[in-house]
């Protein structure tokens, strides 16, 4: 796909792409080694207002959890576009991390995974397709539900 195809695609899912994400602390947003782009783990931010705090099975629910695994993957996408400039180079999503905050005895980490990986497919078609791991976690920064962090292949 190429920027402008991947751009449609995204208007007609009714998504904006938000400005590239901004480092919250001592680590750069995208990093591009030979023919792969690693992208910084991505809280779901809405104008800079968290989406959907809390924890999983405690306040916040799975339907919840995915929507801000969505998020969170639009601004990967943004974050790996900020560093590209385009969309041009991108070949494929290869490895999607989603970390969940979850209470204790919660289990459907990987339906809230799905937020992210049903955007990537949706967004990249088969490009989009990926590897992927959902991990249960105490915490996460600001307090939020999910993180998303990828890599993916470029050239």
């Amino acid at each position: 796909m190429n920027d402008a195809e991947v751009l449609q695609t995204l208007s007609e899912l009714g998504i904006e792409l938000p400005p590239p994400p901004q480092a919250l602390a001592a680590y750069v947003p995208a990093r591009r080694v030979g023919d792969l782009v690693f992208l910084a783990g991505q809280v779901p931010l809405v104008d800079g207002v968290l989406l959907h705090p809390g924890l999983l099975g405690d306040g916040v629910t799975v339907e919840q959890g995915a929507e801000a695994a969505r998020r969170a993957a639009v601004q990967s996408l943004a974050a790996l576009r900020g560093l590209l400039g385009s969309f041009d180079e991108l070949r494929a999503i290869a490895q999607v991390t989603v970390f969940v905050a979850a209470a204790p005895g919660f289990t459907e980490h990987p339906q809230v995974a799905n937020g992210a990986s049903e955007l990537f497919a949706a967004v990249l078609g088969e490009a989009g397709e990926h590897a992927r791991a959902a991990v249960g976690v105490t915490s996460l920064p600001l307090g939020a539900s999910v993180e998303v962090a990828v890599t993916a292949a470029v050239g």
